[in-house]
């Protein structure tokens, strides 16, 4: 099915494979799986790439759908009670960041924005590690190579530089696997973006840049900046793109999928614009309610991911008691783990601050860390000395 039910107009390219996709012809439509009520509806074209999904893992992507905003509320708590610094809420696109998470494979290499904890979940982040940045204690949250996953970028969309340049190793390497890089729609207009799809698309490499069109880059709206649709600037370098319901799992799941099949056989790249809404602020120190409408919410409120999917489920007949319990439970105890390991995180020592810069010793770096901790010393600190031992080992 194809909607224009989400707002900016839309339209959407083709599929990849489609001659729309080819062409860089547009509709006036949004494609979507299931709507707001929760009725399964049909689309020939991607239909076929989500009709593996069972019963049993429609329930697990409504668990991941409800934990995921628990993480996020719960995260948003400890930042109002004083435990993080800061905090980027997702609310509102989880099923942006569950459907297209949820469509990777463990060899292909992700670059996220800072939003983007629910891919991190699914990736298999361990709760305490998203936490460590924005409570102060890291400079950075894990080991990407555990997970393909880069760290999350603030820097606006450089991270898809990077896809694009991991893309080309991978291009190189002869594999078949994908990198993806999230962005969101003010992205678009940074130059970083732009040059990254230049390269990707000249050198026809294996990137999906996955868009979520929350409509709003920090207190812009996006007709503001972009008075196409999102999903049409990628056409004018050469990029097949598609424009989805953001907010239906099955939808997201399915383009990405098509996306990665296209990296996969050599296609190259393809833009997927995932129009969501962003229903909470920009971040914990932001208050949407000076340049928002509440209408504006309350319209998208009613387009809520987690409720078209419980009440797909519900048409189903799977959402059982059981199923509520143990989805709550799960949630209940993602929470508990998550604050657990927030409130009972060491602080960092002072001579901490130079492990990690490089991975060989540097002269330089020794120095600095040398005067610095004769400073700390100064104070007759001697957790100063200490810290300098430990580092030296």
């Amino acid at each position: 099915m194809v909607t224009d039910e989400v707002g900016q107009g839309g339209t959407t390219a083709g599929g990849p494979g489609s001659s729309a996709g080819q062409q860089g012809r547009t509709g006036q439509n949004l494609v979507q799986l299931i709507t707001p009520a929760g009725e399964r509806v049909s689309h020939p074209e991607y239909d076929p790439w989500v009709q593996d999904m069972s019963d049993e893992q429609l329930c697990s992507l409504y668990e991941d759908l409800v934990v995921t905003r628990r993480i996020d509320t719960e995260a948003t708590a400890l930042q109002r009670q004083g435990e993080l610094g800061l905090w980027p809420p997702m609310l509102g696109q989880e099923a942006s960041q569950i459907g297209s998470a949820r469509a990777l494979r463990d060899d292909d290499f992700v670059f996220p924005t800072y939003r983007d904890n629910g891919v991190a979940y699914c990736r298999g982040v361990k709760l305490t590690d998203i936490l460590r940045v924005w409570r102060g204690n890291a400079s950075a949250g894990w080991d990407p190579y555990t997970v393909n996953l880069g760290t999350p970028q603030i820097i606006i969309g450089s991270q898809t530089l990077h896809a694009t340049g991991y893309a080309m190793g991978i291009q190189n390497d002869g594999a078949d696997s994908a990198a993806i890089a999230y962005l969101g729609d003010g992205a678009t207009s940074q130059g970083d973006v732009n040059e990254a799809m230049v390269f990707a698309a000249s050198f026809q490499v294996p990137v999906v840049f996955f868009c979520q069109n929350n409509h709003w880059a920090i207190s812009e709206p996006v007709r503001l900046q972009s008075h196409v649709q999102i999903a049409d600037r990628p056409l004018g370098f050469g990029i097949p793109s598609m424009r989805v319901d953001g907010n239906d799992v099955l939808a997201v799941m399915a383009a990405t999928r098509v996306a990665l099949d296209r990296a996969r056989r050599g296609g190259g790249p393809t833009f997927i614009e995932a129009v969501t809404y962003r229903m909470g602020p920009h971040t914990t120190a932001d208050d949407p309610t000076r340049y928002r409408d509440a209408n504006e919410l309350e319209d998208w409120a009613q387009k809520d991911p987690i409720r078209r999917v419980k009440a797909l489920l519900e048409r189903k007949g799977l959402l059982t008691p059981e199923l509520e319990t143990a989805v709550q439970q799960k949630a209940d105890a993602v929470a508990r783990d998550m604050r657990t390991g927030c409130t009972t995180m060491p602080d960092p020592e002072p001579l901490d601050v130079f492990k990690h810069v490089y991975s060989t010793p540097h002269s330089w770096l020794d120095r600095q860390q040398d005067h610095y901790s004769r400073y700390l010393d100064s104070f007759g600190d001697p957790a100063g000395a200490a810290s300098e031992e430990g580092a030296r080992r």
